[in-house]
């Protein structure tokens, strides 16, 4: 059985395109220039996410599944508004592009799985937030309604859709955790602003399994946090980070300063935060392996 994955050659999209080949599966990446982003396994097809199709939709034509994981990295840059909008834009015309190519389809795909995030449900202190739980209203928010809204536009009575609300994923060679490593190893680590902001945090592995794990349970639709299911404060989370590199972690960022330095970002990456549970996966039976940030962390530096 084919799956396409859109943005299969990045942080998350590499990892799970080599499960789910490794799964049986024959894998399609579309990439924006495929001599330039080979596919970790499989395939690649050339597209263009402008939000119309093109001869790339032929791959999801008879497809078992589709994999929406494209979109202009938000901490990329300082945000400006040319920034905000192109984060806005490659999000909305890529998964518009997608879900034509499925509407159109003779044979379309029994489920479509596309990017979210937890910023969904903007600034939430320690309010545990469930799929259910309303959206927020500062730009990311607005950025996943439109997102999701467009993804939704592909459900039918043969496809299913799925929007992955994901937190911050862990792993040692991208995404967000190297980032933070710095100021740690020379033992300046610590909180960022109060600390009591919530990060909902996945160890990649989970994120891969739990996000493998959608496109084989029928019964799941709608939004999923692609979270762990023991959330903690940035507080805890940099304590746990500290004793995983044996490293102190008491020297706080001050939030003027990475207000300072990082503008609008720095408020709605760092110094706010979501008490996201993954309630569908948990009620329907999905098993974490690392469900505790000290065991996600500690995997992760264990092996050097």
């Amino acid at each position: 059985m084919r799956i396409v994955i859109a943005g299969g050659s990045g942080f998350l999209g590499r990892p799970l395109s080599a499960r789910l080949g490794h799964d049986g599966y024959d894998v399609v990446v579309l990439t924006r220039g495929a001599k330039r982003s080979p596919a970790p396994v499989g395939s690649t097809v050339a597209w263009t996410p402008d939000g119309g199709t093109g001869p790339w939709a032929a791959a999801v034509d008879g497809a078992h599944a589709v994999v929406n994981l494209a979109g202009e990295s938000i901490a990329g840059t300082r945000w400006t508004a040319a920034h905000k909008a192109r984060v806005l834009e490659s999000r909305v015309q890529a998964t518009r592009s997608l879900a034509t190519a499925i509407r159109n389809a003779a044979a379309p795909p029994a489920v479509f799985v596309s990017g979210s995030a937890v910023g969904y449900y903007g600034p939430r202190a320690d309010e545990p937030l469930a799929e259910n739980a309303a959206a927020g209203s500062d730009f990311l928010a607005g950025v996943c309604v439109a997102w999701e809204a467009e993804a939704m536009r592909a459900a039918s009575a043969r496809t299913r859709v799925v929007c992955l609300r994901t937190g911050i994923v862990l792993e040692k060679d991208g995404g967000a955790l190297p980032e933070m490593l710095p100021p740690f190893k020379i033992g300046a680590g610590g909180p960022v602003g109060s600390g009591r902001q919530y990060w909902p945090w996945i160890h990649r592995d989970d994120w891969v399994s739990l996000v493998s794990w959608t496109i084989g349970a029928s019964s799941i639709s709608g939004p999923v946090n692609v979270t762990a299911p023991n959330p903690v404060t940035n507080a805890e989370f940099a304590r746990a980070l500290g004793r995983a590199m044996h490293r102190p972690a008491f020297m706080p960022a001050p939030a003027f300063a990475l207000r300072l330095l990082l503008g609008e970002m720095a408020d709605a990456l760092l110094l706010s935060g979501q008490r996201a549970v993954p309630a569908k996966a948990t009620s329907a039976g999905f098993t974490f392996k690392y469900s505790k940030v000290d065991e996600a962390l500690r995997a992760i530096f264990s092996r050097g």
